[in-house]
């Protein structure tokens, strides 16, 4: 390869590398924002549920009892939404947990319809801030990487190797350089792919503050009212 040659060759390979690290860093930064979105919405969830849990006290015995039975029954199925990988075991507890969201809502829309107090106003206002927090961490689960983003780093990183393959085959000595950029690439693609994947992978959010809740609400055992 002439000197001339050699120049342009350079130019061309250190700048489709630079953007290849680009892609790759801005990939990876939208891959960890997500994965700390899915953990604040996990502990605003534990939260919010251990809030409403201390505000069924409020409510006349009866309602209070059944709304903290069925906030134990929600949480267990909160801390299954996050263990589970099965595609057939998630449909059934994505069903059980609407059942028992109409239910809770049920719980405490009846006994404030009945009787419209400041503090079942402040039961109700928490029991939609636990449905809703349900909601915003299904959502976050689904905001994955797009697809497009993906296609444009697979693009650029086959380029990439392209162009450095070329290199080291005009260059004796230097066959090497066929192994280790793409190693580095794959390296780099895995991780941010698994990072990226809620329910798969190594690197995924573990339910802690639903499980501390969970563990912490069969301590407190029943009470006097759900005795009853």
């Amino acid at each position: 390869m002439e000197e001339g040659e050699q120049r342009d060759y350079g130019i061309i390979v250190g700048a489709t590398l630079t953007l290849l690290g680009l892609i790759i860093g801005f990939s990876f930064s939208m891959a960890i924002s997500r994965y700390d979105q899915r953990k604040d919405y996990e502990e605003a969830e534990a939260n919010a549920i251990g809030t409403e849990y201390l505000r069924a006290d409020f409510l006349p015995a009866a309602e209070g009892a059944r709304v903290r039975g069925l906030l134990k029954s929600y949480v267990d199925q909160r801390v299954l939404f996050y263990k589970t990988r099965d595609a057939g075991r998630l449909q059934q507890i994505a069903a059980t947990t609407d059942q028992l969201q109409g239910a809770l809502w049920s719980a405490v829309r009846v006994p404030a319809s009945a009787q419209a107090t400041p503090l079942s106003a402040l039961v109700v206002s928490g029991m939609n801030d636990v449905l809703n927090s349900q909601g915003y961490t299904q959502a976050a689960w689904w905001n994955r990487i797009p697809a497009a983003a993906w296609g444009l780093m697979a693009a650029i990183a086959i380029c990439c190797n392209l162009l450095i393959g070329y290199g080291a085959h005009r260059e004796e000595g230097k066959t090497f350089l066929f192994l280790v950029l793409p190693l580095l690439v794959s390296i780099s693609f895995f991780l941010i792919a698994d990072i990226d994947s809620p329910r798969g992978g190594v690197i995924r959010v573990t339910p802690q503050n639903l499980e501390s809740l969970e563990q912490s609400l069969r301590a407190a055992g029943p009470s006097e009212s759900e005795k009853r």
